[in-house]
Formats: structure tokens, sequence, C-alpha cells
């Protein structure tokens, strides 16, 4: 068995999940959890399946959206795992709805940050092992540090 580190290609540093699931209508179900979730957002997802054709299927309502993930997880290449990548929103938007799909096992990611996904490969294929989100820290925050991201989070509305 091989370990490869595989990174993400994301030119515009757009949000994206990363996750695995385990059916050929992963794709449709996964639309349907963007739209519901977030009407708004522009999305593309892709989807790698794992046995007959094992095709890479796509859908979304942007289609450099869909192309970009399409393009990721052809890269990625790890049966029944998909990557989503968004405009207009963020994941903390559609992320619950994403794991309520009944066939979504594992979210392995959600980030804007540059990412590497971790597969491990052997004669019948890829799975992913992890990924590597962003990058190693730096040092432990300050009380000021505190104050910042508290003053950050009320700025974007997310606290009060």
């Amino acid at each position: 068995m091989e370990t490869i580190s595989i990174p993400v290609e994301n030119p515009e540093n757009l949000n994206l999940v990363i996750g695995q699931t385990h059916f050929i209508k992963s794709a449709e179900d996964l639309y349907e959890a963007f739209v519901g979730a977030a009407p708004s957002m522009k999305f593309g997802v892709a989807f790698c399946e794992a046995s007959g054709p094992c095709l890479v299927r796509v859908e979304g309502n942007d289609d450099s959206l869909k192309n970009l993930a399409a393009k990721n997880a052809m890269n990625i290449g790890a049966g029944h795992s998909f990557i989503a990548f968004m405009k207009e929103g963020f994941p903390l938007n559609v992320l619950n709805a994403i794991k309520n799909v009944p066939e979504v096992c594992n979210i392995f990611a959600a980030t804007a940050n540059p990412i590497d996904v971790v597969v491990a490969e052997n004669e019948r294929g890829r799975g992913i092992i992890g990924v590597v989100d962003g990058e190693r820290s730096k040092g432990i925050e300050t009380e000021e540090d505190v104050k910042e991201r508290k003053k950050f989070l009320r700025k974007m509305g997310y606290k009060l």
C-alpha cells in the first residue's frame, strides 16, 4: 500500500466540503441538501463511484464549480468520496443538511484553507485516510487574541 498526499486545487480559496458516502444517488441527494439548506448558494459537487463504471458523478447549479469539483474528485480518485465547492455561502449553512443525507458516512473537512487529501492506494483502488487542513499551529492565543476573535465573530453576525 502507498500513501499519497493530493493537494486540492482551489485557485479562488473557495469554501469546500470533503466527505465519504456510499451510494450512486449520493450526487443527487447532496444536490438536494444544498438547495434545501441554502437556496441562493452557488455550488458544485462531485462523487466518486466505487463500483460498476467507477465514474465521477457531478451535480450543482454553477458550471465552474461543478468543473472544479469534478477535476478534484478525479485527482483524489477515492471510491465513495465526494467534494463540493461553494460560493455565496459557507459550509456552516449546509453542513447539517449534508450530514443528514442518509448515505453520508463521514465528513473529513469543511474549509476554505489550503488542503491536502491523504489517501491510501493499493491494487484495488484508493481510500481517504484524512486531510491536512491549513497550516500548523503557531502558538496559543493570548487574552488580546481572545478579544479579537470574539470581536470578529460579532462583526460577522455569528455571536451577539
